[in-house]
């Protein structure tokens, strides 16, 4: 009996990957229909007969939509059939890449962008999708594939839309990816099960509940603040870096954005961080990550005055902070399973948010007092993350004890 238990699971163990690995190129196309107009705007621009200035709002107002669209629309993962949810946004999202494709004027393109962006946090709603379907013995690796999706994603969008539009214009970019996202919605449509919640939940409950459970529970508010705090570490960074390679490299534009190419390292090591999330617990596998963030600013802290210096400063700093979220993540799961997209959503709103103060106070610190400011500024908010994170023993490796009943050995 126990051996043919054993073979059925391992016979369900190909299928769960598949439907990670889907559930990982959701992610990827998902998320870089948010990205994919930054390479665009000069072209567009022309097109439409604006300056790039004038366009230069498409970016900034899909980013707020897709801030807003983390903030109303993912709570409501917890109270619906979450399969409808990801069918739905997907196959509006199709629609609205349609009519940026057509888009007849700047002030059109810019009020899709903006609708695009609303429509887009698939991402944050398919991580506790992928974790249910899985099973809670691999959250970490789970999350780690998942999330691996989305950075390939988000890094090779730019690079797609760039290379497209040189070839075919910027409006079949808009067209590519229309086609690319209601294809996934088909093969979501077929692959997923229905994913009812765990309990009805009303949407305006569910809405009112996150900053409820962030003020209520102590160990929620550590870890999304811990997670916030690697934020403003990472935005500190990225904006400077800008600053530094054009002003002691003399790089233009288009090698600065291949720069971030270095990052790619990040989206191959995001599985590994799950594993070890999964075998080291949350409170160990936090102190390393965070850790490597840090090296990767003492690394970073003389500035460019060597490019094999900064690209390993650079390929520690993004391993830390992506390994960070998927740790992060890891954590706000395995609390409160009814609570998944909730908790994704205040997670995700603090995490972004403090990449937006990072990227103003890297800004500042580059300004008043050169590289040596930024990286006191980014160091300063990652130590400050891992001291909030492992700084309590009784935290992290407490609250997991009650789960070593039904999930293994409690966490350290």
């Amino acid at each position: 009996m126990i051996e043919s238990d054993s073979r059925q699971h391992r016979g369900k163990r190909p299928a769960q990957r598949r439907l990670t690995a889907l559930l990982a190129t959701t992610s990827a196309v998902t998320g870089a229909n948010v990205y994919l107009c930054q390479p665009l705007l000069g072209d567009a621009a022309g097109s439409l007969h604006v300056s790039a200035g004038a366009l230069g709002a498409l970016p900034t107002v899909t980013q707020a939509g897709f801030a807003a669209g983390i903030a109303l629309i993912v709570p409501a993962g917890d109270g619906v059939d979450r399969r409808r949810l990801i069918l739905g946004l997907c196959a509006a999202s199709s629609l609205v890449l349609a009519a940026c494709a057509v888009a007849p004027t700047a002030f059109w393109l810019v009020a899709c962008g903006l609708v695009l962006g609303v429509l887009s946090p698939v991402p944050q709603l398919v991580a506790p999708v992928a974790v249910a379907l899985a099973g809670a013995d691999r959250i970490g690796r789970t999350l780690g594939v998942v999330q691996g999706g989305l950075l390939v994603g988000v890094l090779a969008s730019r690079a797609y839309s760039g290379v497209l539009a040189s070839a075919a214009g910027w409006r079949a970019v808009f067209w590519c990816s229309c086609g690319a996202t209601a294809l996934l919605s088909l093969a979501l449509r077929r692959a997923l099960p229905p994913l009812p919640p765990a309990g009805p939940v009303a949407y305006r409950s569910a809405l009112s509940s996150v900053p409820k459970v962030f003020a209520a529970d102590p160990l929620i508010r550590r870890i999304t603040l811990s997670g916030a705090l690697v934020g403003i570490s990472f935005g500190a960074f990225w904006t400077p870096l800008t600053f530094l390679l054009e002003e002691r490299y003399r790089y233009g534009s288009a090698a600065v954005g291949l720069f971030g190419l270095v990052a790619a390292a990040s989206a191959l090591v995001s599985p590994l961080a799950g594993r070890l999330a999964d075998r080291l617990g949350p409170r160990r596998a936090q102190t390393v990550v965070i850790g490597t963030v840090l090296a990767g600013w003492a690394v970073l802290l003389p500035g460019g005055t060597n490019l094999g210096r900064l690209i390993a400063g650079v390929t520690l700093l993004d391993i830390g902070t992506w390994s960070n979220q998927v740790g992060c993540q890891r954590i706000l799961f395995a609390l409160r399973p009814a609570m998944r997209s909730r908790l994704n959503a205040c997670y995700f709103t603090l995490r972004f948010l403090g990449i937006a103060v990072g990227s103003f106070a890297g800004t500042l610190a580059w300004r008043y007092g050169g590289w040596g400011a930024v990286a006191a500024v980014g160091a300063t908010a990652s130590a400050s993350a891992l001291l909030l994170t492992a700084g309590r023993p009784d935290g992290l490796a407490g609250c997991f004890g009650h789960r070593s009943t039904n999930h293994g050995p409690a966490a350290s």
